[in-house]
């Protein structure tokens, strides 16, 4: 078993986990609960760790390190049927009046 991500939060730990999971690689985590061991033991040596069999290590990698190069993708503002307002790609309501975004035309 080789470690192929690691990170303080078990969040991104588990994301990634998902993310292998996804493409048919089965992993797990390591020092899920090991938090409460920092000071006593060093703080990286307590982070969760993502582990794969080593046949699928270079594959696993590979799809890790593609996920972390990928940057967010950022929606299109839009503008509020019901009131005209622009508001910002990641929000699903309208700011000012609430109403759900419904086709997102772009502003």
């Amino acid at each position: 078993m080789k470690s192929v991500y690691s990170s303080p939060h078990l969040f991104w730990v588990t994301y990634y986990q998902n993310i292998l999971q996804s493409h048919g690689i089965e992993s797990f985590i390591k020092n899920e609960y090991l938090s409460g061991g920092a000071g006593e033991l060093p703080p990286n040596e307590c982070w969760p760790r993502l582990f794969v069999n080593d046949a699928d290590f270079d594959r696993a990698e590979q799809i890790v390190q593609a996920e972390l190069n990928t940057p967010p993708v950022d929606a299109p503002p839009w503008i509020c049927a019901q009131c005209g307002e622009q508001n910002e790609g990641q929000f699903a309501l309208c700011w000012k009046c609430g109403t759900p975004c419904d086709d997102k035309k772009v502003g």
